[in-house]
């Protein structure tokens, strides 16, 4: 797996919540045409916003650099924020997910 991880540090928390909330919906159109595996954005309450994305191949990954520019363009152009980001390969992940495993005929 190969992550893309950006960091934005904002002046507070509510500038913080608007502005994952513009990511959510642009990175969330996102999914299908870059074959993201994983999208993860949280707040951090002291005005961080945190965006982990996955892809399967380095190749999703460049495409989805390429492609993306305007969205990051807009982002800069809308918010003010400290950014840093880097790419990486995952070592070791690890996540569980929740189902139900009950059935329950009426």
């Amino acid at each position: 797996m190969y992550a893309k991880i950006y960091s934005y540090k904002f002046s507070g928390l509510s500038e913080a919540k608007v502005a994952a909330t513009f990511c959510s919906d642009s990175l969330g159109k996102k999914i299908v045409p870059y074959n993201i595996r994983s999208l993860n954005i949280s707040i951090g309450q002291c005005g961080s916003v945190s965006i982990n994305l996955k892809f399967e191949t380095g190749e999703d990954l460049k495409k989805f650099e390429e492609e993306s520019k305007d969205f990051f363009s807009d982002l800069k152009n809308t918010f003010v924020f400290k950014e840093s980001n880097f790419s990486g390969v995952y070592i070791y992940n690890y996540d569980s997910e929740l189902t139900a495993t009950e059935i329950s005929l009426n």
